[in-house]
């Protein structure tokens, strides 16, 4: 079963096998409001951990997506090229950003579980 992790840049990974799917979390689309843009990888691109992998523009800013593990560009999804705002409508499901072939899965571990992220963003508030 694949396992969801975040970062405290509030970005999400969910690892199954050596895949990795990447987005921005729930409460990340909620602080940016209306997606009106995203600018994602090309396949084949290798990025490390913490390393900017994709860029998501809103109504009220521009952010950067960043790679929570490490490994090469295996898929986007190009759906949201024409519909960003599906970003919005389910985030941490179909509105995921890229998927990576992992490089080092034990990164993952160095990563939020759901309810560490749950506590984070209570602190946060």
């Amino acid at each position: 079963m694949a396992s969801i992790h975040y970062t405290k840049d509030h970005e999400w990974v969910r690892l199954d096998g050596d895949t990795a799917i990447v987005g921005i979390s729930h409460y990340a689309q909620e602080q940016l409001g209306d997606i009106v843009y995203v600018e994602l990888p090309p396949v084949g691109k290798k990025v490390g951990k913490g390393e900017e992998a994709a860029v998501v523009e809103s109504v009220k800013a521009a952010s950067e997506v960043y790679a929570p593990v490490s490994g090469e560009v295996i898929a986007i999804n190009s759906d949201l090229e024409a519909k960003p705002a599906a970003v919005n409508e389910d985030a941490e499901g179909s509105g995921w950003f890229l998927k990576l072939k992992v490089a080092n899965a034990a990164e993952a571990d160095e990563l939020m579980s759901a309810e560490q992220y749950k506590e984070y963003l209570a602190s946060i508030a």
